[in-house]
């Protein structure tokens, strides 16, 4: 009778265990921060990767110029001549609040560039990392 009680033991624990994992809720799938700061990461991370370390050709003139550290809650991306960074920006993408309210605009918004650039940012903003 012992080796049937232990067996029943280990059976009863290994139900519990069971019973007590399947009664724990799952946590919901973790939506991206919204916060100014960190959409603009996500901004800076997929403007480098799918625009500039790429070698994509419609950004090639230019380079990044990332300018997350705001002290006017407005973290920003600025895309300038690679060339002449110091220049005025082509491009300046910024957000700001909680959540975040996004903002893009300079001379190259006014090019043919301007659908893909808004729907590059739109998607990483998003926290989708994929390229287009």
């Amino acid at each position: 009778m012992r080796p049937r009680l232990a067996v029943k033991s280990v059976f009863s624990i290994a139900a519990a265990a069971l019973l007590l994992a399947a009664c724990q809720s799952k946590a919901p799938p973790s939506s991206p921060d919204r916060s100014a700061l960190s959409t603009m990461e996500r901004v800076a991370v997929g403007a480098n990767t799918c625009w500039f370390k790429s070698g994509d050709p419609a950004f090639a003139a230019y380079r990044l110029a990332p300018e997350l550290n705001s002290f006017s809650g407005r973290p920003r991306i600025l895309v300038v001549h690679k060339g002449s960074p110091e220049s005025r920006p082509l491009l300046v993408v910024q957000a700001e609040g909680n959540p975040s309210k996004m903002d893009a605009f300079g001379p190259m918004m006014q090019t043919p560039v301007s659908p893909r650039i808004v729907h590059d940012v739109t998607r990483w903003a998003s926290g989708n990392k994929s390229c287009s």
